[in-house]
């Protein structure tokens, strides 16, 4: 089998969490909204712990974290979910940037169908948006900032701590799409500032299906979300339908490792994605992004295209060249787009994504299939 270097796509189960998800699927199947008996009585026990395990990630509170399918859903709630509000209240203006996942540039497209105006920034050739562009978009009608943590494709890290420096003294409430981010780089996402985080837990060593939605307090009062499905009163009202239990059961134990592990994880990550890297420059390879986690490698070999090489690789390791979401699309990345590079490069452009077990990889065989390809 080759090896798996597709890790932002999704990450395998650690064990000890398929453990927890199994054992709870066959020994505490209660329903947890089910109060009038010990089953549900078990299960509510057992998902009010996990949501305990999900919010120490970011330091909050867990009253404010509901529990989702994934960061899509969270994204989509999070973004939709304060139309109302903001059509209450005279604010229609919401700003994103163009290399934001489809799951934050799609329910935007969608507000701007309804009347609300979007600012889409800018981003360089690093791949990082420059907050003067944000300070100088700010708005007295701005409604919400949307900014994605560590980008799925080319993993540039965004100044999520300037942008929160920047919205100090203004009331546009803030997401943060922290899907390849959680409990893996959870570096600035305890800012007090960062109103709704969105999180996925099989980016995180998880199952998938399983996700959380964040909602920081100010003071007293939470975002004024509305909900965007209905059917019941689960989750504070905000997502209808019965709690997967083994799944949140999963997603808590996969935090509560990487709680603890976080900082052994970026140093083994960080490793080996400098020996990757070192011997890619043999190839004169060039790296897309600046700034970026040690988790994620995007770059492009002169003279190389990215399909041809994941077919070439294909028995040695496991890549994408791009987004799973959008993988069976032919278009160019709109975030390497929005980057402005070349259209070969972005042809050529190939993502490693790293787990932190990965001490050694086949790199001898990677290159030499590169070089036959030249």
């Amino acid at each position: 089998m080759p090896i798996y270097l597709d890790y932002n796509a999704t990450t395998p189960l650690l064990p000890e969490v398929a453990d927890i998800v199994c054992r709870t699927m066959l020994e505490e199947f209660g329903n947890a909204g089910s109060r009038t008996h010990e089953f549900g009585l078990n299960a509510k026990r057992i998902v009010e712990a996990a949501r305990q395990q999900v919010a120490e990630i970011v330091n909050a509170d867990k009253a404010e974290v509901i529990f989702t399918s994934g960061a899509t859903e969270s994204n989509n709630i999070a973004i939709l979910g304060l139309r109302e509000f903001g059509k209450k209240v005279g604010k229609r203006h919401i700003i994103t940037t163009k290399v934001e996942h489809k799951s934050v540039l799609e329910p935007f497209e969608y507000l701007k169908s309804l009347g609300f105006e979007v600012t889409y920034l800018d981003v360089s050739e690093s791949g990082c948006v420059d907050v003067n562009d944000l300070r100088a978009s700010l708005r007295e009608d701005t409604l919400l900032v949307s900014v994605m943590h560590i980008n799925n494709e080319t993993g540039v890290i965004q100044p999520i701590t300037d942008i929160c420096k920047t919205l100090a003294n203004h009331e546009a409430y803030f997401h943060v799409d922290a899907a390849q981010s959680f409990g893996k780089f959870p570096f600035d996402l305890m800012n007090k500032r960062i109103d709704l985080i969105s999180a996925s837990g099989h980016k995180l060593y998880a199952p998938k299906g399983i996700g959380a939605l964040v909602l920081r307090r100010r003071g007293y009062l939470r975002p004024p979300l509305e909900p965007i499905m209905f059917g019941g009163g689960q989750e504070k009202g905000l997502r209808p339908g019965t709690l997967a239990v083994p799944l949140i059961a999963g997603f808590g134990a996969a935090c509560d490792i990487a709680s603890k592990r976080a900082q052994e994880w970026f140093l083994s990550a960080s490793e080996t994605k400098k020996n990757v890297l070192r011997a890619l420059m043999e190839l004169n390879a060039v790296q897309n992004g600046e700034n970026t986690s040690p988790y994620v490698l995007n770059f492009s070999v002169p003279g190389i295209n990215s399909e041809a090489a994941m077919v070439s690789l294909k028995k040695i390791v496991a890549v994408s060249n791009g987004s799973a979401c959008t993988s069976n699309s032919y278009k160019l990345s709109h975030v390497l787009s929005a980057m402005k590079l070349n259209d070969d490069r972005i042809a050529g452009a190939i993502r490693f994504s790293f787990g932190p077990e990965m001490k050694e990889l086949p790199i001898k065989q990677m290159i030499k299939c590169f070089r036959s390809m030249l």
